[in-house]
Order: structure tokens, then sequence, then C-alpha cells
């Protein structure tokens, strides 16, 4: 599992950005992605899966 924060989620349009820790790079993540609500600030855990435009963070839960 990869770490994180939420950096922006946009509800209305159901997608958003997460930056990785470790990586230092940011994710992609869609609300069909998402196990738990998120917020933008968030810690969270996350999968990386191949999706069209390159790595989608997938499985997304928040942690404390």
């Amino acid at each position: 599992m990869h770490k994180g924060t939420v950096k922006f989620f946009n509800e209305t349009k159901g997608f958003g950005f997460i930056n990785e820790e470790e990586a230092n790079q940011e994710h992609f993540v869609h609300v069909t992605g998402l196990i738990d609500e998120v917020r933008e600030g968030d810690a969270v855990e996350f999968e990386l899966k191949e999706g069209k435009k390159g790595l989608n963070a997938v499985n997304v839960k928040v942690i404390d």
C-alpha cells in the first residue's frame, strides 16, 4: 500500500489528486476508486492501477 495526502478532491465532478509521500508524485483519483469519503488534507492509503492516462489511485481509504 502507498501512503499520501489528498491534495484536491472535487465531490461534484468526482475526481481529485493525491500526493504520494515516498515517491513524491501526484496521482489521479476517481470517486469509483474510493473506499472512504475523502477531503483535502486527509492522510490516505491507496493502491495504484494503470488507467487510460497513467497510474490511478484505487482502493483509497483514510488513515489516522
